[in-house]
């Protein structure tokens, strides 16, 4: 899993539980269409899968089984 990826935050986190803003602080999201090149490692795959809903991936991450 080398690279980058490139993550965007499409849906706002207001209604969301701490946990999940938390994970959006993590990736560096702050704002709508903010956009942030990420190194694609086991971290930060799982916080993306966790705001999956919130976020776009460029390039797709694959969903866990």
């Amino acid at each position: 899993m080398a690279g980058k990826l490139k993550v965007k935050l499409v849906r706002s986190s207001v209604g969301s539980n701490r946990r999940m803003r938390d994970h959006l602080l993590g990736l560096g999201l702050r704002r709508l269409h903010q956009v942030k090149e990420l190194d694609d490692n086991p971290t930060v795959r799982g916080l993306i899968f966790k705001v999956r809903h919130l976020v776009e991936v460029d390039p797709p991450v694959a969903a866990r089984d």
